[in-house]
């Protein structure tokens, strides 16, 4: 049940991966994604893209902060056998 003050977001989830650790405040900028700060000093950007557009925008955002792009990523959500937990199908 959602409240209906944040829309769920349509389009598939990525992963940017950023050197270095970038404030919260920047979430707001790169179009409400969140920012996640690893251990190993790089930032990941994670949210749902409505298209490729919207991409390119935020790739393009990256560029202009001077940000050294580390990785791309598109994140399944969908589907489980994604989960590195997961097992695979049993064969018989």
């Amino acid at each position: 049940m959602t409240d209906g003050s944040t829309p769920k977001r349509e389009g598939p989830c990525y992963a940017i991966s950023l050197a270095g650790h970038l404030d919260d405040h920047w979430s707001t900028w790169f179009g409400g994604l969140a920012i996640t700060h690893e251990g190993d000093g790089t930032t990941t950007l994670r949210g749902t893209v409505a298209d490729q557009a919207e991409l390119h925008g935020l790739l393009a955002k990256t560029r202009d902060l001077g940000a050294t792009l580390i990785s791309l990523t598109l994140v399944d959500t969908e589907t489980p056998e994604s989960s590195p937990t997961s097992q695979p199908p049993e064969q018989e």
